[in-house]
């Protein structure tokens, strides 16, 4: 594979690992981060071990100016984007629903939606046959959760993803006859940090029986899927999600 790849929150979990593949199977990689330069800096070397031209961009996905600057910075060191990876997502404590609060609400949906159309947006304006682009791909990272709800621990990240989805199958139609293809993974439990961040580290070992593979994913075996269908291999696949979730 080559083009040039830009990862969103591509410093840590699925976009590290994300970032990773794609350096291995050649592309240029971009590792978008938010607040971790150190983290993003790691995944940067890692890449060009691989050989691959590697850089690191600060950008937070919900600023529009900060996601335009990126696109435009990408483009004039290392080339017009041809895939992008919409990874990038918040993730609060676990709580009843009836516990949230409106602030956590907006910055669920400023960082996991807005943020996800904005990059979309970007990608597509430079993309697509219709603005004379050369066309590309484009996989957001949606989640399980969009289809089980999450009670009891985040609705309301449950509820981005389902946004997510929908972004999938409408933009995906809207620019399939542009040389864009739209898709999504939903990953289950997967080894990542997150689930820290969602206040219980352990999430996974708990959940695991749930899951007919009786194990939780790894952070790999997400960015294959996603590679695969940013891949040529997937040329035909369009406005479709696919679960990559053990089977739950």
């Amino acid at each position: 594979m080559t083009g040039v790849i830009v990862v969103t929150g591509g410093s840590r979990g699925i976009g590290a690992a994300t970032c990773r593949l794609a350096a291995e199977a050649g592309y240029a990689v971009v590792v978008n981060y938010a607040s971790d330069g150190a983290a993003a800096a790691a995944v940067v070397e890692q890449c060009r071990a691989s050989g691959a031209a590697a850089l690191a961009h600060r950008c937070d996905v919900a600023v529009e100016s900060e996601v335009v600057e990126m696109f435009d910075t990408v483009e004039a060191e290392l080339g017009v984007v041809t895939v992008l990876v919409n990874n990038a997502g918040i993730l609060h404590r676990q709580m009843r629903f009836d516990e949230t609060t409106v602030e956590r609400w907006r910055e669920a949906i400023d960082v996991n939606v807005v943020g996800a159309f904005l990059c979309a947006r970007e990608a597509v304006r430079r993309m697509s046959t219709r603005h004379g682009g050369a066309g590309g791909a484009i996989v957001n990272v949606s989640s399980a959760a969009a289809y089980l709800g999450s009670p009891n621990e985040y609705v309301d990240y449950a509820a981005t993803k389902g946004a997510v989805d929908t972004l999938t199958i409408g933009l995906g139609k809207e620019v399939a006859a542009e040389g864009i293809r739209v898709n999504a993974v939903r990953p289950g439990v997967v080894h990542t940090e997150i689930h820290a961040r969602g206040g219980e580290p352990g999430r996974v070992d708990r959940v695991a029986p749930q899951v007919p593979m009786q194990r939780g994913g790894q952070p790999a075996e997400v960015a294959r899927t996603i590679l695969w269908l940013a891949s040529d291999d997937a040329s035909y696949i369009t406005a479709t999600t696919v679960n990559c979730s053990g089977g739950r």
